[in-house]
């Protein structure tokens, strides 16, 4: 249980200008094609009873990520000798089983190239294995770390342009995220910016008829209606965009405090500001487009599809400039604790 104080909302003016684009010379450093689709043909899977075994061959060495449910390990299909990746979820209980049950369902729903590909699933007594499409960039947060990587504006619009596609086409088949962070967005490479956003466990399926409240997420990313236990819609997992676009351009998390307690206190107070000194060289439509999305009543935050629309993301003159611009002095952005934050149940 968390006691929360509840501070006067304090809100920046947001301007919300949607231009339409003025063309100017292609850029290679705004590369707006997709990353590679899937090796394979979007599918509906099963979960299967079967010995993973006789299908796949699991490297356990090499483990590519994990969290609070299980850990994600390199794997190749034995008949094809397709590189994939294989998410073990310890789900012993039928609750547990369920929970897992439901990100396959979610998947099942998701056909889009910035969006992580379900390929098989196998279920046994202690666990179930989620067989996915694998690339080998590496987490989006390791490169916010990463003092010999210089993340530029520029980079940053490619970035958030291509998470917003995978919101806007997930919004549009009516699912929330709900756990969006930089953890949970893929590198395709190291040597590009393509993306995709990984990790359904959280996700729901929205139904307006069906008020829907959830009280789970990751603290630094957390709405203030999921603090609240109000409804939840679209504009939640916008709000978490927003946190993100902010840490990808200062390297500062906005509402981290000193602990859950202070960062949740922050959130509802909707404390943040551009006053630190990582924002003097950030471009006035990158400040904007912060605004538009930081705002604690969410029916006043833009959509996805609005978002894709914002001068900061669609206008290709201010890009050329980004593109013109010199990088910081020091090389990179002032860069964060390498420390993960877990998800908590409020």
């Amino acid at each position: 249980m968390y006691v929360l104080d509840l501070r006067p909302l304090s809100l920046s003016p947001c301007l919300c200008s949607f231009p339409l684009p003025v063309f100017s010379p292609s850029l290679s450093s705004t590369d707006s094609s997709p990353p590679p689709a899937a090796p394979f043909n979007h599918r509906i899977v099963t979960p299967k009873p079967h010995q993973i075994a006789t299908f796949y061959a699991i490297n356990k060495d090499e483990v590519l990520g994990g969290g609070r449910f299980g850990q994600v390990h390199k794997c190749v299909e034995n008949s094809s000798g397709l590189m994939l990746a294989a998410k073990i979820i310890k789900a012993r209980s039928q609750k547990e089983k369920e929970v897992v049950k439901n990100e396959i369902q979610v998947m099942n729903q998701l056909n889009h190239a910035n969006l992580i590909q379900l390929y098989a699933a196998f279920e046994s007594r202690t666990d179930i294995i989620l067989i996915m499409e694998y690339v080998d960039g590496g987490e989006l947060f390791d490169r916010i770390i990463d003092e010999n990587h210089n993340l530029t504006e520029l980079d940053t619009v490619l970035f958030i342009r291509q998470i917003c596609e995978g919101l806007q086409y997930m919004h549009k088949m009516y699912i929330l995220h709900l756990d969006l962070k930089p953890e949970n967005i893929l590198c395709v490479s190291r040597a590009t910016n393509k993306i995709k956003i990984i990790d359904f466990g959280l996700a729901r399926r929205y139904k307006p008829r069906e008020k829907l409240r959830v009280n789970f997420g990751t603290p630094e990313f957390l709405a203030p209606e999921v603090i609240n236990y109000e409804f939840v819609s679209f504009p939640t997992d916008m709000w978490s965009l927003g946190v993100i676009t902010y840490m990808l351009l200062t390297g500062l998390s906005p509402f981290l405090g000193d602990d859950d307690n202070e960062t949740l206190n922050n959130i509802l107070a909707c404390q943040w500001n551009f006053e630190v000194d990582e924002f003097t060289e950030i471009s006035e439509e990158a400040k904007d487009f912060i605004t538009c999305l930081l705002i604690k009543s969410k029916s006043w935050r833009m959509s996805a599809s609005q978002s894709l629309k914002h001068s900061w993301l669609s206008d290709r003159n201010l890009h050329y400039r980004l593109h013109q611009k010199k990088p910081p002095s020091n090389n990179v952005l002032n860069k964060p604790s390498s420390k993960r934050t877990p998800q908590i149940t409020i």
